[in-house]
């Protein structure tokens, strides 16, 4: 059935009474009264640039950004020659509501052109600068925050909010301090949590040299030079060894996967070397058959080293699913 507004036709006095109506009302600054008959004039297909403009006003007027940015982005794909007029207005919604970073990316999408006036490009520009003053301002209170967080859940061991901490960290694309880079040689932290943190230096491309213990052994490396878990050429090699399976058995394949993952999680960047890469392929086929209660006809028992990894391995997926998984 068609909207009441379909079958009645505006009449050019209607429309001129009701755009009279509507600006006095917004003149007067009765901004809820105003969106009404604004309202009425667009749903009759009355889309003038001052029709639009007055309806944006009353939305910002009354508080109402959320609606007010949605009709600006819809005005914003269709472009015309009020085409920037609707971007103004558009960042200055996104600066009311701190949507610095939102901001910035459009007003770079913006400069990108050549079409820009040169008067609206000092607006935008001005709009940026002060925005991203104001994002570098939230980002450093925030760090802040969030490193005395940290800080405190390590006193208090506090595993899952120690790596929650580093998480909101890494979004907010801070760099560690000091003492978060010295967490990485305490015992007492978390060898996951010891993971999110170099793996936050990493992204951060930190080049300073760190001590890294865990697990009973210790490196000092810088974290650039460490290749990323994901392309490390221990774990690339290990995934090759077991790569066979996959076809032969899925289930075993994905199961021995996902423990070796685990297992160079924890113990990332304190890697095992290229030569014992066959042992903990071993030792996670013996685990995942274990695990699926597989039964082969093998019965020689593992020799001490796979046995060794055979340990290691469980603990190191305990560990993990510990914090990660919790």
């Amino acid at each position: 059935m068609a909207n009441q507004s379909e079958k009645v036709i505006l009449f050019p006095k209607w429309r001129t009474a009701l755009e009279d109506k509507s600006l006095a009302a917004l003149k007067e600054q009765r901004f809820n009264e105003a969106l009404l008959k604004l309202d009425q004039l667009i749903s009759y297909g009355v889309r003038d640039h001052e029709i639009v403009i007055g309806k944006l006003i009353c939305l910002m007027e009354l508080n109402r950004y959320h609606e007010a940015q949605d009709l600006c982005e819809e005005l914003l794909l269709i472009p015309d020659e009020h085409y920037y007029h609707y971007v103004h207005i558009y960042l200055t919604i996104l600066f009311q509501t701190s949507q610095y970073q939102e901001l910035m990316a459009q007003v770079e999408k913006e400069f990108a052109s050549d079409a820009i006036p040169p008067e609206t490009k000092e607006q935008f520009r001005q709009l940026y600068d002060m925005s991203s003053n104001m994002h570098e301002e939230i980002r450093t209170e925030k760090s802040t925050e969030y490193i005395n967080e940290l800080l405190q859940a390590v006193k208090e061991e506090n595993y899952f909010n120690q790596y929650k901490s580093i998480e909101r960290m890494r979004r907010l694309e801070s760099n560690p301090t000091d003492d978060v880079l010295l967490l990485l040689s305490r015992d007492q932290v978390h060898p996951v949590i010891k993971t999110a943190i170099f793996m936050w230096l990493q992204e951060r491309n930190i080049r300073k040299k760190v001590l890294v213990r865990k697990l009973d052994v210790q490196i000092e490396a810088s974290p650039v030079d460490i290749s990323k878990l994901g392309s490390h050429p221990v774990l690339k090699q290990t995934r090759l060894f077991i790569s066979e399976l996959e076809q032969e058995n899925p289930s075993l394949y994905q199961l021995m996967d996902q423990l070796m993952y685990q297992y160079f999680y924890v113990r990332y960047p304190v890697m095992p070397t290229n030569d014992n890469v066959q042992s903990i392929a071993r030792a996670l086929t013996k685990i995942g058959e274990e695990y699926l209660d597989i039964h082969t006809h093998e019965t020689a028992e593992e020799d001490q080293q796979v046995a060794k990894y055979i340990e290691e391995i469980k603990m190191c997926g305990a560990l993990y699913a510990a914090i990660i998984e919790a």
